[in-house]
């Protein structure tokens, strides 16, 4: 599970719900759980102040990205935009095989969203 220290609980919840299909396992003033569709990933999102996040990890995210595989980075762009979410990066076709685009989630996280092309 990986977390994700947030100032923005709700809109990170719909964030990370519209986009990938997460659905809510638990839901507090300080903790939001997600389970994926199939329940083979899990993502937290606390409110960085809660006294069981480390200090050194409060005001950090530097050098981190999270990457999500889709099966249409395109249909996650549209829906991204429709719903004003940013977007720092267009999708478009890499030379390693994959159609990528970057987001920013309401965190400043920066989000991978790739997905192979067909050959």
């Amino acid at each position: 599970m990986t977390n994700i220290c947030s100032d923005h609980l709700e809109a990170s919840k719909l964030f990370y719900t519209t986009l990938f299909e997460f659905t809510v396992d638990y839901d507090s003033d300080w903790f939001v759980h997600l389970i994926s569709k199939g329940r083979e990933l899990e993502l937290g999102i606390i409110d960085r102040t809660n006294e069981i996040v480390p200090e050194i990890s409060r005001n950090r995210s530097d050098g981190v990205y999270l990457t999500f595989v889709v099966d249409s980075v395109d249909k996650v762009f549209k829906t991204a935009s429709s719903n004003e979410f940013e977007v720092i990066q267009e999708p478009h076709d890499t030379f390693y095989g994959q159609r990528r685009m970057l987001l920013q989630d309401p965190n400043g996280v920066v989000v991978d969203v790739s997905s192979p092309i067909a050959e």
